[in-house]
Formats: C-alpha cells, sequence, structure tokens
C-alpha cells in the first residue's frame, strides 16, 4: 500500500525560501509536485524520475528544485525567490509510469497536501 506524507509547508514573506518533504512508503519510478490554489484547479509543478529524468514547471523554473533521495523514497522541493502566486496547497504524488509533471492523471498515489502561504 503506497502512503505519501508531505511536510514543510508555512508561511513566508515573498522573496523567501521554503523547503518541502515528501516520505513515501514504497518506491516508485516518478514523483512530482503539484499545487492547487483556492478556486483554482491543480497544476503540476515538477517531477523527476529513477533514469534522472527532472522538469519543471516554466513558472517556477530558477527558483524551485525538485531532488530525491533515502535510496529514492524521499522527494524534496526546495523553493527560493516565492511568490505570492506560489500561495497554494502543494501535493506530492508517486506513479510506476514514465511521465512528468504535465501528466498528473498518470499519477494515481497522492498525499494529502501541505499549505504554503506567500505574503507580499
Amino acid at each position: 500500500q503506497m502512503q505519501l506524507a508531505e511536510s514543510g509547508g508555512g508561511s513566508v514573506q515573498a522573496g523567501g525560501s521554503l523547503r518541502l518533504s515528501c516520505a513515501a512508503s514504497l518506491n516508485s519510478y516518478c514523483m512530482g509536485w503539484f499545487r492547487q490554489a483556492p478556486g483554482k484547479e491543480r497544476e503540476g509543478v515538477a517531477s523527476i524520475c529513477s533514469d534522472g529524468r527532472i522538469r519543471h514547471a516554466d513558472s517556477v523554473k530558477g527558483r524551485f528544485t525538485i531532488s530525491r533521495d533515502n535510496a529514492k523514497i524521499i522527494l524534496l522541493l526546495q523553493m527560493n525567490s516565492l511568490k505570492p502566486e506560489d500561495t497554494a496547497m502543494y501535493y506530492c504524488a508517486a506513479t510506476s509510469n514514465y511521465v512528468d509533471y504535465r501528466r498528473q492523471a498518470d499519477f494515481p498515489y497522492w498525499g494529502q497536501g501541505t499549505q504554503v502561504t506567500v505574503s507580499s
């Protein structure tokens, strides 16, 4: 049974940084971060796969960095230069498919989310 648990969310001022973590109970081929702001649809942020493929959405390139460690069962998202537009619930997801963050429908396993609030 796959279980994903996010942590590290919080409140920060614009320009600040946060590091999100996701602990997975089982290994998976690809993992990703997604976010959903109030009244908006969930969108992909970044993804990483076991073959080394890393992708970041244009909206976060140069600011966010996705990584993986602990035998690939810990997913991280380093968020720098945060903007108010980054405010959202951030979700960790995993899949055995070879896909990236643009294919969120192909990520069957999801965490409960962690809130990130960026003030101006």
